[in-house]
């Protein structure tokens, strides 16, 4: 699922401090990731857990003493108001995204608890119909997010750095960055959460499909290389069409399995994400109240 949505900048000058050598190789292992991603759990759980391990070296940066210097120093500056909006911009998107997956987390086994005590073909149908209204809902959300990180992706990074210290252009440089790649990241995890639906009309799901990577396997050839959510919704969408067979109820079973499970990745990776943004957040706002 490669995009260019994150800020791109410069390589940092040669002989920059060894934290913000960590933090280049943090966002070129993302770059590798970004550029290879699919649309699945295990995909997205690696890109979050790049990104944790990102915000740590962004962590480093922002504790030593001469990084607090400057940003102390050139408070009101445009640049360094961006930092502080765009960190807190992406931590409201981490949050919310944390409450999705939590609502998902509850429906889908909610789903899975009413099929293995079904009672005929009628609830089945009453049973796909609930998970259905509350999985348009969902992704009418998600779109809407999406809709949001584009927005902030076109105000971001624009504020020039008047000053010419060169230390202050480097760390302009490696937060723009870091928030460009979370943008990025986020922006993956939305697509995935908007796959269309089974039939849907392609022009209605414009923006996700230039988002999807082109070459994601169906559910039927590798459910392994598929989009859970997805997967999930071709089985149900089976069990109304076809009805409850053995072969069915078996492949919806197996695919809400598979969906529980990744689920379970993303939301450890979200909370490991969530938690790293908070304290880069805190550090932030330390510096600036000093």
């Amino acid at each position: 699922m490669a995009n260019k949505f994150h800020v791109r900048s410069n390589s940092f000058p040669t002989g920059s401090h060894p934290s913000i050598s960590r933090v280049e190789e943090e966002l070129n292992k993302l770059k590798t990731w970004e550029a290879i991603s699919t649309s699945t759990s295990n995909s997205i759980g690696t890109g979050l857990s790049l990104l944790s391990d990102l915000h740590i070296c962004l962590e480093d940066i922002l504790n030593m003493a001469s990084t607090q210097k400057l940003i102390s120093n050139n408070q009101g500056e445009k640049c360094i108001e961006e930092f502080l909006d765009g960190s807190v911009r992406i931590l409201d998107i981490c949050d919310i995204t944390r409450d999705t997956f939590l609502q998902i987390k509850e429906n889908v086994e909610s789903l899975h608890s009413a099929l293995r005590r079904r009672k005929g073909d009628s609830s089945i149908e009453r049973i796909v119909a609930e998970y259905n209204f509350f999985s348009k809902k969902m992704k009418k959300n998600a779109k809407k997010l999406m809709t949001t990180l584009k927005q902030m992706e076109n105000k971001f990074g624009v504020s020039p750095v008047l000053d010419e210290d060169q230390q202050l252009v480097s760390l302009v440089r490696v937060v723009r960055e870091v928030i460009g790649m979370n943008m990025s990241v986020f922006q993956s995890l939305l697509a995935f959460l908007a796959v269309p639906a089974p039939k849907s009309k392609a022009t209605k799901w414009l923006l996700v499909a230039k988002l999807m990577h082109k070459g994601v396997i169906t559910c039927e050839e590798n459910t392994k290389s598929s989009n859970e959510l997805m997967c999930v919704e071709a089985s149900l969408s089976s069990l109304v069409s076809k009805g409850t067979n053995v072969a069915t109820m078996q492949t919806a079973h197996e695919r809400l399995e598979a969906l529980e499970n990744g689920i379970e990745i993303i939301e450890n990776g979200l909370e490991s994400v969530f938690r790293r943004m908070v304290k880069t957040r805190a550090c932030l706002l330390n510096i600036m109240t000093q």
